[in-house]
């Protein structure tokens, strides 16, 4: 009506708003213009981490296994697929679904749980709650929990949470799970690594690191770590260890960054847990349930009980900021998802080692078979000639081997093409550089077969191409 001057619609009448017909000459022109093909985007005005190797690594691996499908693989950190019953699935939602009903809920409330969008924080922390202190000895209310996407999610959440600015950084172990290397990537979050021992992290290590952060005027905020047999390297934190590293914490105002994805599929009684210990609440849990009840759930946690005080004055925990996050990121985690993991652990009555038992046994019975076979094929009296040495996890997934070449994506290329077994460069979990003489190995996913075969497939290409000059091809 403004342009119009009329006060109604009605006033302004049919006529006013009739267009007129667009000249046939127009529509021709329009039709013989030249549609000019769109442009390609420049890789290089998208964002840096798209060009950074880090997030190439499990691509490449995947193009290496679809290459050369004949090739035994010690490449995958996955659960061994004989575990897994197709019709448990729907086991587990009518558990959980019979849980809702004995909870009081009415018919449409349980099936507003399974259809609609569910509360952003999870829909299943009082369960998880509740396993963490049957089995963990973790007593932490259901309020401190987030229910994400897989341990990845809780990651991403964490660091967006805790990082503000370029002075902030985290501090990583090194070698490091490149999942955690790569969320900071996104986030362009500063990374510091940690160089491991052969014992694992040294907190005198981690002291001196920090100190040197804050002398260069940055402030470390967190520290991330495997404890319980590590991806990549496999190495254990001792008791000893777990109690400076919370002390050392303490001290220094830092969070503790726990991811401990395998300690409920190893053998044998776990040490306690980060989480468990904690008094001064400086450890953030980052839990998973991909290894223990199935990855295809994609269904993780983070327990973050730490205080956070407002402007006002007001006092609310960590996980209120992280749901606030995951709320623009994935505003919730799978209902169908959290049903089924919530049906296994109400089955379990919440006792994931339990549920794991028969797994854990496999696991260490693959781990010890694949040390065996490497012993057969390379003894010691051999491996100190040619100069290799591994290490002997007691669980978890991983091993890792020194080799006297270097260990890299030709050499990968070369091994799965010339004798048939693949495994992962240790220079992909080093953020500061460095693994090019190491190999990881992982014994999860292979029946004893192939290990067998694959073990004999892997000392062939270690001894031809320690053979060789340094970086050149057998």
């Amino acid at each position: 009506m403004a342009f119009t001057g009329a006060a109604t619609v009605t006033d302004i009448g049919p006529d006013a708003i009739r267009t007129a017909p667009r000249p046939a000459a127009a529509d021709a022109a329009a039709d013989a213009a030249p549609v000019r093909a769109a442009q390609p985007l420049r890789k290089a005005e998208l964002h840096a981490s798209v060009c950074d190797p880090v997030l190439d690594t499990m691509t490449f691996l995947n193009e290496i296994t679809s290459r050369y499908p004949e090739a035994i693989s010690f490449a995958p950190g996955r659960p061994y697929d004989g575990f897994f019953d197709s019709e448990q699935i729907f086991t587990h939602l009518r558990r959980y679904l019979n849980h809702l009903e004995e909870q009081g809920n009415s018919a449409q409330q349980v099936r507003t749980a399974m259809y609609q969008y569910g509360p952003t924080a999870g829909q299943i922390r009082e369960i998880i709650a509740d396993s963490l202190r049957a089995d963990e000895n973790i007593d932490v209310p259901a309020e401190s929990i987030v229910v994400t996407v897989g341990a990845q999610e809780a990651m991403l959440l964490v660091l967006r949470a805790l990082i503000t600015g370029p002075d902030d950084v985290l501090l990583v172990s090194s070698p490091c799970y490149v999942g955690i290397t790569g969320a900071a990537r996104l986030l362009d979050v500063a990374v510091t690594a940690v160089e491991e021992r052969e014992d694992g992290i040294s907190c005198a290590d981690l002291e001196a690191a920090i100190r040197n952060e804050r002398a260069r005027g940055r402030r470390p905020r967190a520290f991330y770590v495997v404890p319980d047999h590590s991806n990549p390297s496999g190495t254990t934190m001792g008791p000893r260890a777990r109690t400076e590293l919370l002390a050392l914490a303490a001290r220094h105002g830092i969070l503790v960054l726990e991811d401990s994805p395998y300690r409920l599929v190893s053998p044998g009684r776990p040490l306690p847990t980060l989480k468990s210990l904690d008094r001064a609440h400086s450890v953030v849990h980052l839990g998973s349930f991909s290894k223990t009840v199935f990855p295809g759930a994609r269904v993780g946690f983070v327990i973050a009980d730490q205080p956070v005080l407002d402007d006002a004055g007001r006092t609310g925990l960590l996980a209120d900021e992280l749901a606030k996050i995951k709320s623009m990121v994935t505003v919730n985690t799978s209902s169908l998802s959290q049903g089924a993991v919530a049906g296994a652990l109400l089955a379990a009555d919440g006792m994931v080692s339990e549920l794991n038992t028969a797994a854990a046994a496999y696991y260490g019975d693959a781990m010890r078979a694949t040390l065996r076979e490497l012993d057969r094929h390379l003894p010691a009296e051999r491996r100190e000639a040619i100069g290799v040495r591994w290490n002997e996890p007691t669980g978890g997934f991983f091993l890792t081997l020194r080799v006297p070449f270097r260990a890299d994506n030709a050499a990968l290329i070369r091994s799965a093409q010339d004798f048939g077994v693949i495994w992962t460069p240790m220079s992909y979990f080093h953020p500061g550089g460095g693994g090019t003489h190491g190999i990881r190995l992982s014994t999860s996913y292979l029946t004893p077969t192939q290990i067998e075969e694959g073990a004999a497939r892997l000392a062939r290409f270690i001894e031809a191409w320690s053979a060789t000059p340094e970086g050149t091809a057998p």
